[in-house]
């Protein structure tokens, strides 16, 4: 799911910057608003380092092999903390282990990033009327695998419209198509990892999904 350097034209990872820049620049006007918007920072932090850690658990599933993200969990857990801890995991990601890139960063931060900000607000549809176990379970798999699956479709598109010319566009469409299918596990993993924690908060700790 990460872009790596040189695939992608310049002004399309320009774009990916310009993007990301006025998401941070928006998720931290949001975050300011809150009463105290130092209170959640540990638990931004504590999932950062999960994020970053997730995404070097691969699973083989042939003819390739994908990796955890959870960022429908940051998403579901953050709000908008979430797209700028994502864009600091992929920092370290790049910089550390050469996931992904650093021209690349904007647009893989737009890629797992702003998919967060649509399972923020699907978990949140769970304070609608009464909430318990199974709703929270039930919104909270929606949470994580819409993100995932809302990456998997900006990755496609992104590739889709930036095949260079010198390359057969039946076999990069292909290759693509194969790996939106294999994302297809992941998927429904990342929506049981965030549907089982979400439930597993519930019952040990409530306050930690107060006001979320």
């Amino acid at each position: 799911m990460h872009i790596p350097d040189g695939i992608l034209p310049v002004p399309v990872t320009l774009g990916g910057y310009a993007l990301t820049a006025g998401a941070v620049w928006f998720c931290l006007h949001k975050i300011k608003q809150k009463d105290d918007p130092r209170e959640a920072i540990p638990r931004a932090s504590l999932l950062t380092a999960v994020f970053f850690v997730a995404s070097l658990i691969h699973f083989p599933v042939p003819p390739i092999s994908v990796h955890l993200m959870l960022s429908g969990l940051l998403g579901a857990l953050l709000g908008f903390f979430a797209i700028p801890a994502i864009l600091i995991g992929l920092f370290f990601q790049a910089v550390m282990f050469g996931h992904g890139g650093l021209t690349t960063l904007g647009i893989n931060t737009v890629i797992i990033g702003f998919p967060t900000l649509a399972a923020h607000f699907i978990f949140r549809l769970r304070n609608l009327g009464p909430t318990g176990l199974q709703k929270t379970g039930l919104y909270g798999f929606a949470a994580g695998a819409s993100a995932t699956g809302l990456s998997v479709v900006l990755f496609a598109v992104i590739l889709l419209f930036t095949i260079p010319a010198d390359l057969s566009r039946s076999v990069e469409q292909s290759a693509i198509m194969i790996l939106m299918a294999a994302h297809i596990p992941m998927i429904i993993i990342e929506g049981l990892i965030t549907a089982m924690t979400a439930v597993f908060l519930l019952r040990v700790s409530p306050k930690l999904l107060q006001g979320i």
